[in-house]
């Protein structure tokens, strides 16, 4: 049995050393680290800022970088996990003042998803900088969309500052179906889309997918010297239960079991690297889940000993690799159901499901998927 305990202070740890670097391999030249185009376009404008712990240039926040080129920052508005990325899955986010700047920042996570007419007032410019991962239910992309909106119906311009897609040479999944639309799955894409912010930022405007039509008076600012099959390791665990390259890449395919009674190791110090659930049959690998402040409160299945995978050292799978979830659902014999209202709603679609629970082959599901 393998116990974890993880402390505030290290986390907190974890966060800050993760912030210290900022790779360029290839030459890759961030939008953020491009901060001569942008000067000119907001050194006299009323500024707001969606980011996150995630928005560093190098050593540096980007919240640091405008205030030390004295550009003016109004607002500060934060995504799910909060503007420094301490808070857990589905935590709500409140509104307060950040410490470090005296910037009142504005929570775009909890009772309010989109920015409010009032939140937006006297802002000429927001800029999104935020690290996304590529999958369509990180919810990133879905704030994103809102504060689109947002820019459109109050006459305020949005400049995306792109980063790398580290899941970027892959597309697969099923497309959402729009009777299925939510928070964790907004646009008629595949789960994993390929597409970085910037790119589903212009989809977004191009395909139509703002409310009434609006279009977002919209700058993207590209990066310069990466392409979509580069490697990419984020310097920056980007929430915090994916806490490392590994999860990264598993998450697209484990978050389903986001939408069953398995954990996919919430509580642990290896979340989106194992499966397990109560029952010895599962596997001979176990972990025991346990609350982690600003990882896991309260996880599924706390104090006990769940049986299953440990994918830690596996190679990640190049597409949406749903054999660990027919692995499970046919080992299943619990008298609860195995899925969730919520696997539906991850899909984008109930047909996954309904094609899970009919026995449909497993390449017979993937072709399912090549017309969308």
């Amino acid at each position: 049995m393998i116990r974890c305990v993880l402390t505030f202070s290290f986390l907190a740890f974890f966060f800050i050393s993760a912030c210290k670097a900022q790779p360029t391999g290839n030459n890759l030249i961030i939008g953020a680290a491009q901060l001569d185009s942008i000067i000119p376009e907001i050194s006299d404008k009323n500024i707001g800022l969606l980011v996150n712990h995630t928005s560093y240039v190098g050593d540096m926040h980007l919240v640091d970088l405008l205030l030390e080129r004295k550009v003016k920052i109004s607002a500060i508005f934060a995504p799910e996990h909060g503007f420094r990325g301490k808070a857990d899955a589905g935590e709500e986010i409140k509104d307060g003042v950040d410490q470090k700047t005296g910037i009142m920042v504005l929570s775009l996570y909890g009772n309010t998803k989109k920015p409010s007419k009032s939140m937006m007032e006297g802002l000429d410019v927001v800029i999104f900088d935020i690290q996304d991962v590529g999958v369509r239910f990180y919810t990133y992309i879905s704030t994103m969309h809102y504060m689109m909106e947002a820019c459109a119906e109050n006459g305020v311009k949005l400049i995306v500052l792109d980063r790398p897609n580290p899941n970027g040479g892959i597309v697969d999944g099923p497309l959402l179906d729009p009777k299925f639309k939510s928070f964790v799955g907004m646009h008629p894409i595949p789960v994993i889309h390929g597409l970085t912010v910037g790119e589903l930022a212009l989809m977004i405007n191009g395909e139509g997918w703002l409310s009434d039509g609006l279009t977002c008076d919209l700058k993207v600012v590209p990066m310069l010297h990466w392409k979509h099959t580069d490697a990419y390791s984020l310097p920056i665990a980007p929430s915090p239960n994916l806490p490392n390259d590994q999860s990264v890449k598993l998450y697209p395919s484990l978050c389903f079991f986001e939408g069953t009674h398995v954990s996919i190791g919430r509580g642990t110090l290896f979340p989106f690297q194992v499966i397990g659930y109560p029952e010895k049959r599962f596997g001979e690998f176990s972990f025991t889940p346990i609350s982690i402040d600003g990882m896991a409160k309260q996880p599924m299945h706390e104090g006990k000993e769940c049986f299953g995978v440990d994918l830690r050292q596996t190679t990640p799978p190049d597409h949406l690799d749903l054999q660990y979830i027919l692995q499970f659902y046919n080992l299943w014999s619990s008298s609860e159901s195995f899925f969730t209202k919520y696997f539906d709603t991850l899909a984008g679609t109930d047909q996954l499901r309904l094609q899970i629970e009919k026995g449909v082959p497993l390449d017979e599901i993937r072709k399912s998927w090549r017309r969308g």
